[in-house]
């Protein structure tokens, strides 16, 4: 693949072009989907950036990866099923596999919460949490496209699994790096602040 041009004009009048040459409105919810997941991947690369620590360089790896497979998802929503070529990346049940196995094995270090944690309390596990909240958008983005028209399954169940390590993975960032977690207490809303 080659690109010599980033602008070309085409896109003008409010439709871009999917893999196989069709054109479609920009609005339209396949373009929606691809494009929910290629802002997913700009966060997962600013969280990778902040896993610059020695003691998370593991999940900046992972990330890596993450980002990968992320445009193989983008890759094969941007094409027609008819247009997908039998040699072009996707997400298979092996990429949501590898993601259990992460999920588990890191998960076993943590303690156990007993409450809902809030994002925060390093950069690196806030950004994780915009990931995860992303990711949960282009789910939900995929699963009304799946409902509409031919889509690859196997994408929708690895958006599932991912968001799910985007939360094992934020709490294990700040295990990794000795940051408390914030937990949710109810009673600190503004209504039940004692005077």
């Amino acid at each position: 693949m080659a690109i010599n041009r980033v602008y070309t004009r085409r896109g003008d009048s409010g439709e871009t072009g999917l893999a196989g040459g069709q054109r479609l409105p920009k609005d339209d919810l396949r373009i929606e989907a691809y494009g929910t997941i290629d802002e997913l991947n700009s966060f997962v690369g600013l969280a990778r950036e902040s896993a610059c620590e020695p003691a998370v360089a593991e999940l900046a790896g992972i990330l890596r990866r993450v980002q990968h497979e992320l445009f193989n998802a983008g890759s094969i929503l941007a094409t027609l099923p008819a247009d997908v070529h039998p040699r072009q990346a996707r997400i298979t049940a092996a990429e949501t596999e590898q993601l259990e196995r992460e999920i588990d094995r890191m998960n076993q270090v943590l303690p156990r919460l007993r409450s809902f944690v809030l994002p925060g309390g390093c950069r690196l596990n806030a950004e994780l949490h915009v990931c995860r909240t992303v990711c949960r958008r282009a789910e939900r983005i995929c699963v009304t496209l799946a409902a509409r028209e031919e889509t690859d399954p196997d994408i929708v169940k690895y958006l599932n699994r991912l968001s799910d390590a985007f939360f094992v993975w934020s709490r294990w960032a700040s295990h990794q790096l000795g940051v408390p977690e914030i937990l949710w207490e109810p009673n600190r809303a503004s209504s039940q602040a004692v005077p």
